[in-house]
C-alpha cells in the first residue's frame, strides 16, 4: 500500500491510497467466500459455483464492491498512520482506478482533520479566589431537611390553607370558557409555595378551607411551553378536598438516634458540619478548576470543524434521552409536550457543545506541549477505583473501558492540576 498526501485545506486532507493488485485479489476472494451462498448458477448447487463461473455469469465486477469494503478499513488506517494525520470524521471515498486484471486499486480520500490549536497564555492565569464557608445557618438548614424528610403529615380541619400546607385538590382549567389540554387533575397533592403551578394559582388557594370550591384567575407566562397558552388569561375551578401540614420531629437525641448512627443530637450536628465542609471543599476545588480552565480556553484560538460540534451535540442528545427514559419519558413525548422539534433541542445544545469541544482540544494540546502522560500505576489505580465504584471485577472493567480512554482522562486531570498549580489566585 502506498498513501500520497495531495493537499490539506480548511482542515480537510485529500490523499490517495494505492492498493496492490495482489491485495485487491485477496479481497475479491474473501468477498466470494463470504457471498457465495447468495448466488444461484445453473448446473451448480446454490453456493457451490466456483468464483470464475459466478463472475462469468453475473459479471466480472460482481465482488468488487464487497472486496473494497473488506480491505478498505485496514488500508485507510495504515494510510492515516503513514501520513501522520488525525481524522475527526468519516472519510469521503471515491474510486479513481478500479483494480482487477493486474491493475492496482486507487482510492481517493477526503477527510476532516483535527484542527490546529493555537494556545495563548495558560500559565499564571489570574482568577479570583473561590471560598465556600460553612456557617451555622447552613448546618441548621441541613438539620431542617432531615427533620422535613422525617415529618408526619397531619390532616388539618380547624384553619384555612397557608403556605407550606399540602392540599389535595381537583381542578379544571379553562381559557375563553373552554377546557384546554393538560389543565385538568383529580386528587392532586400540591404543596403550597412549591411553585409547581403557574404564578398565582397556589396563592389563590391560601386562606381557603377544606371543602371550598374556589375560582382562581391566572395569566400564563409569556414564555410558557405551550404556544396557545403563552400570555393567555385562564380560570381554574378548584375543589379543595383536604389540608395537611408537616409536623417536624423535635431536634433532640431521640431524633438523632432515629436518623443516624449517633447517640446525641450534638454528635449528629457535628457530623453534618464535617460533611458540609467536605462538600464545600469539593465545590471550591471544582469551581476554581473551572474558572482557570475557562480562562485558558478563552485565550485559545481554534477553528473547530462543524462535524466535531455536531458529534458532541449527538452525544449530549443521547445522554439527555437516557435521563428522560430514567424518568419514564421518551424523547419524542418530551418534544411533543414542549411543542419542539429535534432541531430546536439540538440548537439549544450548540453553544455548550462548542465550548466542550474547544475545552477538550485545548487541554489535550497543553498535555502534549507539557509532555503529560499517564503512568501504568495511575492507570491500574483508576481501574481499581472504577471496579470499587461499580462493584465489578477489575478484569470486567478492563473489558468495558479501553485503556486509551483511561489514559486520556488521567492526562486531562493532570493537565488541569498543572494549570491550577500555576494560576495566580487572588
Amino acid at each position: 500500500m502506498a498513501a500520497t498526501l495531495e493537499k490539506i485545506s480548511d482542515n480537510v486532507a485529500h490523499f490517495s491510497i494505492e492498493v496492490e493488485s495482489s491485495k485487491f485479489e485477496e479481497g475479491i476472494n474473501k468477498a466470494y467466500l463470504k457471498n457465495a451462498q447468495k448466488f444461484a448458477v445453473p448446473g451448480f448447487r446454490k453456493g457451490k459455483a466456483p468464483r470464475k463461473i459466478i463472475e462469468k455469469f453475473y459479471g466480472e465486477g460482481i465482488f468488487y464492491e464487497d472486496a473494497i469494503n473488506i480491505i478498505l478499513p485496514e488500508e485507510y488506517d495504515n494510510a492515516v498512520k503513514q501520513l501522520n494525520i488525525e481524522p475527526v470524521d468519516k472519510p469521503e471515498i471515491d474510486i479513481e482506478q478500479l483494480g482487477g486484471d493486474g491493475k492496482n486499486l486507487v482510492i481517493k480520500v477526503s477527510v476532516t482533520l483535527k484542527p490546529e490549536v493555537k494556545l495563548g497564555k495558560y500559565k499564571g492565569i489570574e482568577i479570583k479566589k473561590v471560598e465556600y464557608n460553612v456557617t451555622e445557618e447552613d448546618v441548621e438548614n441541613e438539620v431542617k431537611l432531615y427533620r422535613e424528610r422525617n415529618a408526619r403529615l397531619v390532616t388539618i380541619d380547624d384553619r384555612p390553607v397557608r403556605k407550606g400546607d399540602i392540599v389535595t385538590i381537583d381542578y379544571v382549567g379553562k381559557k375563553d370558557g373552554e377546557e384546554f389540554a393538560g389543565g385538568k387533575g383529580e386528587n392532586y397533592e400540591l404543596t403550597i409555595g412549591s411553585g409547581q403551578f403557574i404564578p398565582g394559582f397556589e396563592d389563590g388557594l391560601i386562606g381557603k378551607n377544606a371543602g371550598d370550591e374556589v375560582t382562581v384567575n391566572v395569566t400564563f407566562p409569556d414564555d410558557y411551553h405551550a404556544e396557545e397558552l403563552k400570555g393567555a388569561k385562564a380560570v381554574f375551578e378548584v375543589k379543595i378536598h383536604s389540608i395537611k401540614e408537616k409536623q417536624l420531629p423535635a431536634p433532640d437525641d431521640e431524633f438523632a438516634k432515629d436518623v443516624s448512627e449517633f447517640d446525641t443530637f450534638e454528635e449528629f450536628k457535628n457530623d453534618i458540619k464535617e460533611k458540609l465542609t467536605e462538600r464545600a471543599q469539593r465545590n471550591q476545588k471544582a469551581e476554581t478548576e473551572n474558572n482557570v480552565v475557562n480562562a485558558v480556553v478563552e485565550n485559545t484560538t481554534i477553528d473547530i470543524p462543524a462535524c466535531m460540534i455536531d458529534a458532541r451535540i449527538d452525544s449530549m442528545l443521547s445522554d439527555y434521552e437516557m435521563r428522560l427514559r430514567q424518568q419514564g419519558l421518551t424523547l419524542e413525548k418530551y418534544l411533543e409536550i414542549l411543542n419542539m422539534k429535534i432541531e430546536d433541542l439540538k440548537a439549544q445544545f450548540k453553544d455548550e457543545a462548542e465550548r466542550q469541544v474547544k475545552t477538550s482540544l485545548t487541554l489535550e494540546q497543553i498535555g502534549k506541549q507539557e509532555n503529560i502522560a499517564a503512568t501504568d500505576d495511575e492507570v491500574e489505580k483508576e481501574y481499581n477505583n472504577m471496579a470499587d465504584l461499580y462493584k465489578l471485577s477489575v478484569d470486567k472493567i478492563k473489558k468495558i473501558v479501553h485503556e486509551d480512554e483511561i489514559k486520556k482522562d488521567i492526562v486531562i486531570r493532570k493537565t488541569v492540576e498543572l494549570l491550577v498549580s500555576n494560576a495566580a489566585i487572588k
